[in-house]
């Protein structure tokens, strides 16, 4: 799952890989190796942007917990800044994670 394979048969690709930098990763519309749809109707992946924000959630929480623990003496507006960049840089990440994730949840 984290290396972002078909839910079917593992071995083909969910998303395209030659994609500019800071698009919007562009999905497969379907397994180049067992043909297995992977958008299965509109509004499918609405659920996915749920595990998405608890990925961004959880990333921001550890971050904080890092600089709070390891840099304690850091100021309070680059805590705020180092969150916020880390959630901005697994962004990208975090979406085709949970598209991915939330097709191995809801195969069909």
């Amino acid at each position: 799952m984290v290396k972002e394979k078909c839910p079917n048969c593992g071995k083909g690709d969910v998303f395209y890989k030659d994609l500019p930098f800071l698009s919007l990763p562009k999905m497969k519309e379907d397994c180049e190796v067992c043909n297995y749809h992977f958008d299965r109707e509109p509004g499918y992946f609405l659920g996915a942007m749920y595990i998405s924000y608890g990925l961004a959630v959880l990333e921001g929480i550890i971050t904080f917990l890092i600089c709070y623990f390891l840099f304690p003496k850091m100021e309070t507006l680059y805590v705020v800044l180092t969150v916020c960049a880390v959630m901005f840089i697994l962004s990208m990440r975090n979406y085709k994670w949970s598209r991915v994730f939330y097709m191995y949840i809801f195969p069909n």
